[in-house]
């Protein structure tokens, strides 16, 4: 009795299908498919305090379900008094199970609490398929703790698909169920 997410077996099943006949692809390896989700935050404040950090690669642990990373700075930048190597900001990248739990936990729970939330804009894609998403408050992920924030941030959701146009990506999403805005 193996564990398979609401969100893969939706992809499995219902998605190939409609995507196939949709854009009548010949083969089933030629049909979309989301790669990996990658959460970061950029922490330009973490320069003067080093919690701040450590508290954000908590959070985004607890969000995504799998351990953050802090990143590092690349090089020196003397007007933000920012040193190689100096932490900057958290990542995560999440695939297989873990990325289908979290992406059906953004779309019917994260989303809805989002303060005047009136759907997504498709404008995030980038060309080639792939979507990016800011969300300016964490504490819409309900594995975080209101009373325990010090300090509300922002993240930024990346979703990295297999398709070949933006009306490609746009049409996989979209049966995945994300909200997006009509024009």
């Amino acid at each position: 009795m193996s564990y398979t997410p609401r969100l893969q077996e939706k992809y499995r099943h219902e998605i190939i299908a409609g995507l196939t006949e949709k854009f009548g692809y010949k083969t089933v390896m030629k049909v979309p498919r989301l790669q990996k989700i990658v959460l970061s935050q950029g922490m330009g404040d973490a320069v003067a305090d080093k919690k701040l950090i450590d508290s954000a690669v908590q959070d985004l642990s607890r969000i995504a379900g799998q351990k953050a990373v802090q990143t590092l700075s690349k090089k020196d930048v003397s007007n933000f008094k920012l040193r190689k190597g100096m932490p900057i900001g958290t990542k995560v990248t999440l695939r297989g199970e873990k990325m289908y739990d979290f992406l059906d936990r953004f779309i019917s729970v994260a989303l809805p609490r989002t303060r005047d939330f009136r759907g997504i804009s498709p404008k995030g894609f980038d060309g080639r398929g792939n979507f990016n998403l800011g969300v300016k408050e964490h504490i819409i992920f309900p594995e975080i703790d209101i009373d325990k924030v010090n300090r509300i941030l922002g993240m930024d959701i990346t979703f990295v698909t297999t398709a070949d146009s933006d009306e490609e990506g746009k049409a996989l999403l979209d049966a995945f169920g994300f909200p997006f805005t009509k024009k």
